[in-house]
């Protein structure tokens, strides 16, 4: 499962180890109701996959299904061809909520993952950090406690607190929802670029068809509930991926695509008087 590519930091790293992921005729009941059903489809190995589908399509249910807070009621989800049989740090998920400990500095927020895991010792583990933070534009917060940063500092928090744990793959569930668009666009940008990077294998849960355009190497469309794929999409917008993408004549060609999709979809749901 060797790949060489780039760290976080933009140095060369023969020894990165990223992974890939396959959800294989899935489905997940609820009280009776069924969330997922037949759902299939592949996250690859150091690519940018996004998925969108409408409100309550089973988008939450697949997040705890990848990361292995649950198991689906029939069905596989593979890491690497093994099946999940439980949470991993292998793969990790940045969650629509701050996970940040609010009586934790930056620094101590940034650390905690490696040194509760003992993966690296306390020294080297603020060492990483470090190169992490100066990265990410935040050096001269170390000190400071999440209430203290914006949003969008708070979100970069939480993208290098998981990127310095290595994992094989890294999960997003809408982590950009309720930020102001400029903030969003900004963080948008960043995510592109620690991607571009690093090669890791992202998987991004979204609701924005331009943000899935612009993130993503592949797309797939969810259906209303219970959700499977409806339509998978290749984006074939060039890398390294740059703000001026958004105003060519591909990106609206995509983008009327994907619209369709999303039109055809919402045309099925029922609606109950």
């Amino acid at each position: 499962m060797e790949k060489s590519g780039k760290t976080a930091l933009g140095v060369n790293n023969p020894k990165a180890v990223y992974g890939e992921m396959r959800v294989e005729g899935v489905y997940k009941v609820y009280r009776s109701l069924v969330s997922l059903a037949d759902c299939s489809f592949e996250i690859p190995k150091g690519k940018f996959t996004c998925l969108c589908g409408p409100s309550g399509s089973g988008k939450s249910t697949l997040i705890s299904l990848l990361a292995g807070y649950e198991k689906p009621d029939d069905g596989k989800i593979l890491l690497n061809n093994k099946p999940m049989q439980k949470p991993s740090s292998d793969v990790i998920v940045v969650f629509q909520e701050s996970a940040l400990l609010p009586w934790k500095n930056l620094m101590d927020n940034t650390t905690f993952g490696p040194l509760m895991q003992h993966k690296l010792s306390r020294d080297e583990a603020q060492k990483q950090a470090q190169a992490l933070i100066d990265k990410s534009g935040l050096t001269g917060f170390e000190d400071k406690h999440p209430s203290q940063l914006s949003g969008g500092m708070q979100r970069r928090a939480e993208l290098i607190r998981a990127l310095i744990n290595k994992p094989q793959v890294m999960i997003f569930d809408e982590p950009l929802r309720g930020l102001d668009a400029m903030t969003r666009q900004i963080m948008q940008e960043y995510i592109i670029k620690m991607f571009e990077e690093t090669g890791m294998t992202m998987f991004f849960i979204t609701s924005d068809v331009d943000e899935a355009i612009f993130l993503a190497d592949t797309v797939y469309f969810l259906t209303d509930r219970p959700g499977k794929v409806k339509t998978k999409m290749e984006i074939d917008l060039p890398r390294p991926r740059k703000l001026e993408h958004l105003t060519s004549d591909r990106y609206f060609q995509l983008k009327g695509e994907a619209l369709k999709i999303v039109m055809e979809e919402a045309k099925t749901e029922k609606i109950v008087i």
